[in-house]
């Protein structure tokens, strides 16, 4: 387990897919992410086991939050395509449980993910794409300390229309370890 200060990340079991199958049917809670189409339990079944074949650092982690004296699944976060040479790798991040929305979760796994991606997987530079519109996420990101780099106009196609991506990202020289 890795702890933050409201948060903790695990890896991702069985037993958590049909929560995020539930999450990912949600047409709110799938509208910033990668995929615009509901899926089946099947495919995420099919996801877990491809995920497994991962090297470890890229196997994604389950984000918790304390409720009660137990922890409760919030949604999903982690490192892909690491660049060993380049010593780079995109992060990404879902919170299903839109109660959870809005409350800093997502800056705090942002930092959680910086930390271990400088701190532990030794990379230099750390990004992540987020559509324009996505102004909560936009913030949170910033709010962790990503810096805007550049612009995909009319990147993405949703809903009917193009939209802009952002690409953010943060260097290891500008990272500021949270102090303990």
């Amino acid at each position: 387990m890795i702890y933050g200060e409201r948060i903790r990340l695990r890896r991702n079991e069985r037993s958590d897919l049909p929560k995020f199958v539930e999450w990912l049917n949600d047409p709110e809670v799938r509208r910033y992410l990668s995929m615009s189409l509901p899926i089946s339990q099947a495919n995420e079944d099919g996801w877990f086991e491809n995920m497994l074949k991962r090297p470890p650092e890229e196997q994604p982690f389950a984000i918790e939050i304390k409720d009660g004296d137990d922890w409760r699944l919030i949604g999903n976060c982690g490192f892909f395509e690491i660049d060993r040479r380049a010593h780079s790798s995109e992060v990404g991040i879902f919170i299903g449980d839109k109660s959870c929305w809005n409350q800093g979760y997502g800056t705090e796994v942002m930092r959680l993910l910086l930390q271990i991606g400088f701190g532990t997987l030794n990379l230099n530079r750390i990004f992540l794409r987020v559509d324009a519109a996505n102004k909560g996420g936009i913030r949170a990101y910033e709010k962790a300390g990503f810096v805007h780099e550049g612009r995909f106009r009319q990147g993405i196609y949703r809903d009917g229309q193009y939209e802009d991506m952002l690409f953010m990202s943060v260097l290891r020289s500008e990272w500021k370890p949270e102090k303990e």
